[in-house]
């Protein structure tokens, strides 16, 4: 019986450290692009949305959300692997206020970079504005737990930053504004600096704890392949060997923060190019059928607008890489997620 209590304590012990563990991250607070915008475009004068069907089919109660998605998108995965809530909410929906933004926000919106040019192509919210939004969310959770309380909040916050392939596909190669001033490594170093003049920004607001995520390999979206006649429709290989030099620069981007910014924490999640990869080349390991082509319609060009209810969509998302020519299911998502999730949770509990 002895033996029977000692054990039964040190389960209890384990999973109040568990739960001490996972309590260490009050919230989770998103800047970024399409890959971890929740729903504000939902909210402005855009032409790039996704509140409609079939987008969100396989979300919980098959609503579109704005999330450009079959489901989840990785910060939803991850709040949830902190104990918090399996959905993050945009800070535009009306829906939600300042008690459900207390422990998660998404500030993100599809469509918008580094650069504030990529921002205009599609009429979305520039970065510097998804900043805009943050202060005003700051002064609202003062008013809400109090001016201690919020500082904890924000300084103990893991903030996720996912954005930069809309620079390159939707600015940079589809314009020749850019391609003008600059060359493709220096077009990098612009906006390694965006990237580096706003992480201090967030840091002097109080932010500590950052995830920046690179990009993925942005030459084997469904779209970049179907325009790849060249390469006989394979993954571009120069826009992959892009995407791979913009993220060893954001490496070094947060190594050098690091150094330089007292107790500030980021973590460049390098590991997301490679897994992304991997599913691509070799989709049956991770349960795939289909990588070249997308979900929803023909699977080659669609989204947003393109990707709709008369559009007709694999009846199976779980046997597709992407959901429509820019997005990846949620399956892949979730696989994705799961793989840096470990790292999130050594690093910042």
């Amino acid at each position: 019986m002895g033996n029977m209590h000692i054990l039964l304590l040190h389960l209890l012990l384990s999973l109040l450290l568990v739960h001490e563990t996972l309590a260490k991250i009050p919230a989770i607070i998103v800047f970024g692009d399409s890959s971890v915008d929740a729903g504000n475009n939902n909210l402005i004068s855009t032409v790039l949305k996704s509140n409609f069907q079939p987008y969100g089919r396989d979300f919980e109660g098959g609503r579109p959300t704005g999330r450009f998605s079959n489901g989840r998108i990785p910060p939803d995965f991850i709040s949830q692997a902190f104990g918090l809530k399996p959905a993050i909410p945009a800070y535009l929906d009306p829906l939600y206020t300042i008690s459900d933004f207390a422990t998660g926000v998404c500030f993100a919106s599809a469509g918008t970079g580094y650069d504030n040019a990529t921002s205009n192509v599609l009429n979305v919210i520039p970065l510097w504005k998804e900043l805009e939004y943050y202060k005003d969310y700051q002064n609202k959770l003062r008013a809400y737990v109090g001016n201690n309380k919020a500082k904890e909040i924000l300084s103990e916050s893991l903030y996720l930053m996912s954005l930069g392939t809309n620079d390159f596909l939707e600015n940079y190669y589809t314009f020749p504004t850019r391609r003008v001033q600059f060359n493709v490594e220096q077009y990098q170093d612009f906006l390694v600096k965006h990237a580096g003049d706003f992480i201090t920004k967030l840091y002097d607001l109080g932010a500590r704890k950052i995830s920046l995520t690179g990009l993925p390999p942005m030459g084997c979206l469904p779209l970049e392949r179907t325009t790849n006649f060249i390469g006989l429709h394979d993954c571009s290989e120069e826009y992959n060997h892009v995407a791979l030099e913009f993220n060893g620069k954001l490496e070094g981007l947060a190594s050098k923060l690091n150094k330089e910014l007292p107790g500030l924490k980021i973590l460049f999640t390098k590991s997301v190019y490679d897994i992304f990869y991997d599913i691509i080349r070799r989709p049956s390991l991770y349960g795939f059928e289909v990588t070249e082509m997308a979900c929803c319609a023909t699977g080659t060009f669609e989204m947003s607008y393109l990707c709709n209810e008369r559009s007709i969509s694999c009846l199976d998302a779980n046997k597709y890489v992407f959901w429509d020519a820019f997005h990846p299911t949620e399956k892949t998502n979730q696989i994705i997620s799961n793989h840096v999730i470990p790292t999130l949770l050594a690093e910042f509990h």
